[in-house]
């Protein structure tokens, strides 16, 4: 299939701008690249250096883009396999990445920084594995499924799987949903909660789905095993090959990709919530129950994973037909911007706070409050 989708003769302008969603996974491979030219391990720290650094700058500086493919060519786009092809490639990288890193982190001499940021910034490539994980989990079919497995396994997060399909996209935007960041909740609060809720919940979703079909929890139909085995896996073999230093390596970075990935759900939810009807039921949910942002630069290096509401509101749509609303609350920056910020409470409060009761027109007891 050419740019033109579907015939329709409407030309996609980012076709060919789509391979940038390949330098997080490279990440890794780009700081060993400087680290060997320049011969100063300081770069490993280039992984954090370009997600909070490099992209906000270049977000501000390319600017933002609302357009949306028109309906028509949604179905071209949807079966053009060069975007998926861009999806797949995803994989190699992030493995390779961590090869790599584990490799360094046992063999070379790093001081005890250049070695957390080494770890930041494998721990950054498995986070953006769990994005990837997140664009494979929501296509039909079992290689998806697999794929979706196989790319949440180097961070140890193989319950997303679940938690996130089928446990966050029904409680979305509500105080059930351990995923949905309330107004005035810390993101050190919120990310105990998440963490520990999104293993409950999914397990408690694996389960009434395997005694519904007369198995037993633990055996190998069981969607969370089968993923924390690849996880053991591949922590085994590396711990096999480069001893049991390896170990720690491998915990302290996948801690940072879960706590990323945590940070940008904080993000996309915070405060929104979706009010019940006359019988007492969320409403269904809809773009204003997501934050969404179009900075161009961060949406092509995450899937565009900022046009959130229409994820929300149409979860098998791929990442490269996704639309902007304008209906949506929009978030002032990009998420690389953003995530730095989440770590400091008063500074994200008085970013985002105002926006929140903006969007309830002053009205605070529409948003999703903390209870505290």
């Amino acid at each position: 299939m050419t740019e033109l989708a579907a015939g329709h003769g409407w030309n996609d302008r980012r076709r060919y701008w789509w391979p940038i969603s390949l330098v997080v996974p490279s990440l890794v491979l780009i700081a060993y690249g400087l680290v060997e030219v320049s011969g100063s391990a300081w770069f490993w720290w280039t992984g954090a250096v370009v997600i909070y650094g490099v992209v906000p700058l270049l977000d501000w500086w390319v600017g933002s883009d609302a357009s949306n493919p028109p309906h028509a060519a949604i179905d071209g786009l949807e079966g053009d396999r060069y975007y998926r092809g861009l999806l797949l490639a995803t994989y190699p990288l992030q493995m390779l990445g961590l090869l790599v890193g584990v490799w360094v982190a046992t063999t070379a001499e790093l001081n005890p920084l250049q070695w957390l940021g080494l770890a930041i910034t494998v721990g950054i490539v498995s986070g953006g594995g769990i994005n990837a994980a997140h664009e494979w989990g929501h296509k039909r079919g079992g290689f998806a499924s697999l794929m979706s497995k196989l790319s949440l396994a180097p961070a140890a997060y193989g319950h997303f799987h679940v938690e996130h399909n089928r446990g966050h996209h029904k409680n979305v935007a509500t105080p059930e949903d351990p995923a949905s960041a309330r107004l005035g909740e810390t993101f050190w609060q919120f990310l105990p909660r998440t963490l520990i809720g999104s293993v409950r919940s999914a397990w408690r979703i694996e389960r009434t789905r395997l005694l519904a079909q007369g198995r037993a929890v633990i055996s190998p139909r069981n969607d969370i095993l089968q993923a924390w085995f690849m996880t053991a896996i591949l922590y085994a073999a590396l711990v096999l090959v480069f001893g049991w230093a390896a170990l720690p390596f491998l915990i302290v970075q996948a801690f940072y990709g879960a706590a990323l990935l945590e940070a940008v759900n904080y993000i996309e939810h915070y405060g929104l919530l979706r009010r019940k009807d006359s019988n007492g039921r969320y409403v269904r949910c809809e773009p204003e129950h997501s934050w969404n942002a179009n900075q161009v630069v961060s949406n092509l290096m995450l899937y565009q994973l900022q046009r959130h509401s229409d994820h929300h509101a149409n979860p098998r749509r791929s990442y490269q037909t996704l639309r902007h609303f304008d209906d949506s609350p929009q978030l002032p920056v990009g998420y690389a911007a953003l995530i730095p910020v989440v770590h400091f409470p008063r500074i994200w409060f008085g970013l985002m706070n105002h926006r929140v009761l903006d969007h309830y027109d002053g009205d605070v007891r529409r948003a999703n409050m903390q209870p505290d």
